[in-house]
């Protein structure tokens, strides 16, 4: 058995995020915008009666699931290969401030390829232990049951991308999903890719 949706639910904004800053995995908290964002998303999410909610360690993922906690009474369970991709060196600074000092490695990223030197996580890696930690906690619960996961931007794109039985290292066909919006996913039973695509981008209204 598995759950029958799963939702996965990106973390509000963050200063870094309103300045365009990388992220990665700094444990930046939510700004106040952040806030608002994840009280009115857990106001729709709860209403869906989730069965389990699951997250990501970092803080900015922890206090936007904690606000659907609040919500539904229930506990959002700490994972940490739900973290962020890491971006290595390059965590904290802007688009310019890494162009401007590792320009090669800028480009190859730029172009899809994985920056070499400055210590960046591969998208596949990512991919495969957010996948992994998405299937553990689905499989732990029954057909009519619904997951929220909450995570990332990279890391919900790799990792949604490796559940729909592509390869991050050479597909990107998804784009990132906005500040505390979400995608729906259900198992595809008998079938290949083991999940499909049911909504994506989803957000509350403001």
């Amino acid at each position: 058995m598995t759950a029958g949706t799963v939702i996965l639910w990106r973390h509000g904004q963050t200063e870094f995020n309103a300045t365009k800053r990388l992220q990665g995995q700094s444990d930046v908290a939510l700004n106040a915008m952040g806030r608002r964002q994840a009280a009115r998303a857990a106001e729709v999410l709860a209403t869906l009666e989730p069965a389990r909610i699951v997250t990501s360690d970092l803080v900015r993922a922890s206090e936007t699931a904690g606000a659907l906690a609040a919500l539904t009474g229930g506990e959002a369970v700490p994972d940490a290969r739900l973290r962020e991709r890491s971006f290595g060196l390059w965590e904290g600074l802007t688009g310019a401030e890494i162009k401007s000092g590792w320009p090669e490695e800028y480009a190859a990223w730029r172009a899809g390829r994985e920056p070499a030197g400055v210590g960046t996580e591969s998208r596949a890696a990512c991919g495969r232990r957010v996948a992994e930690a998405v299937e553990e906690a689905a499989a732990e619960l029954e057909r009519d049951d619904l997951l929220v996961v909450v995570a990332h931007g990279a890391a919900i794109t790799c990792g949604q991308t490796v559940l729909l039985g592509l390869d991050p290292s050479g597909w990107m066909g998804l784009t990132g999903l906005e500040n505390c919006r979400w995608s729906s996913l259900h198992p595809n039973r008998g079938r290949a890719p083991a999940w499909r695509l049911a909504g994506y981008n989803i957000g509350a209204e403001e």
